[in-house]
């Protein structure tokens, strides 16, 4: 009886382990054994490739570029969207008229679509009858509409900000309120006793708010470097990852790969994968996670 007892946990954690084993790690297993395999367009496996693959992936001459590109992408969007949820958190937790609403319409970009939002930022910004350049025409900072000056999505480089403040406006929900969990956790003690040693508001942000909200912080960060660096139908939606891959990341890279030669798509996404935990671990490394955890 007492082993049966040791045992009844398993009944609780086994679906959840099943479930974790099927949908995450066996897709693993066969993105890696894919990457070495001869695949062609059509799907069908023509045995093993040894690293092949690999090889003509890094001989794409846009590969090394879209890694780039990549990084840079993950780094601003989620670096920007952590800045501007901390404010929000803090204003979200003073009382003033109308908070309930303002937190309610916050949530929309988050319970919208993600490919819907990219498709009504792209109609925005069309360069001839696009709201934002009819916008900025009338004001005067477009002087002709069709133009490439109002083309925002034909040129790379303005296409990619106007991506990467999408990818922010959609991350924004989730990360601020993970923060404003975190900011609502803090005893009102702590800052009462800031304030009779003479902290100004602004030292108690400094010297006690932000230290005590590193773990939802992490927490908010980690998900977001995930979810960022998969933003797939922003990208796709809104440029295809054009003109050529010069706005695109390795999601869209991949997706592009699949269609010529599914085995060099598949070492994409095992470098992708890689790619991923190296981010992960040098962010938990530089954050020093495990303090974090312990307090």
């Amino acid at each position: 009886m007492p082993a049966l007892r040791r045992l009844a946990p398993l009944l609780w954690l086994g679906p959840a382990v099943a479930l974790i084993g099927v949908v995450v790690l066996w897709p693993v297993v066969v993105m890696v054994q894919s990457s070495f395999q001869r695949i062609g367009g059509e799907g069908f496996v023509a045995g093993y490739n040894g690293t092949d693959n690999f090889r003509h992936l890094f001989d794409e001459p846009d590969f090394l570029s879209v890694l780039l590109r990549t990084v840079i992408w993950v780094v601003v969007v989620v670096a920007v969207t952590v800045l501007i949820s901390l404010g929000l958190a803090q204003l979200f937790n003073q009382k003033f008229p109308g908070r309930q609403v303002t937190r309610w319409a916050l949530i929309i970009p988050w319970a919208a679509s993600v490919m819907m939002t990219a498709l009504i930022f792209k109609w925005a910004l069309d360069p001839n009858v696009g709201v934002i350049n009819v916008i900025l025409h009338r004001i005067g900072v477009v002087k002709t509409l069709g133009s490439n000056q109002a083309d925002w999505l034909g040129n790379p480089t303005s296409a990619l900000l106007w991506m990467m403040g999408v990818a922010v406006f959609v991350s924004l929900p989730f990360t601020t309120y993970a923060i404003l969990s975190g900011r609502q956790g803090i005893p009102q003690d702590v800052y009462e006793a800031a304030s009779i040693d003479g902290a100004t508001s602004w030292k108690a942000y400094l010297r006690v708010t932000l230290p005590l909200l590193r773990p939802a912080i992490l927490v908010a960060t980690l998900i977001n470097v995930i979810n960022v660096f998969n933003s797939f139908p922003i990208i796709w939606e809104m440029t295809r990852g054009g003109p050529g891959y010069q706005t695109a990341t390795s999601t869209i890279f991949m997706i592009d790969l699949k269609q010529g030669n599914v085995g060099e798509s598949a070492a994409m996404s095992a470098i992708n994968f890689l790619l991923v935990i190296v981010i992960v671990l040098v962010y938990l490394s530089t954050t020093r996670w495990k303090e974090q955890v312990d307090r």
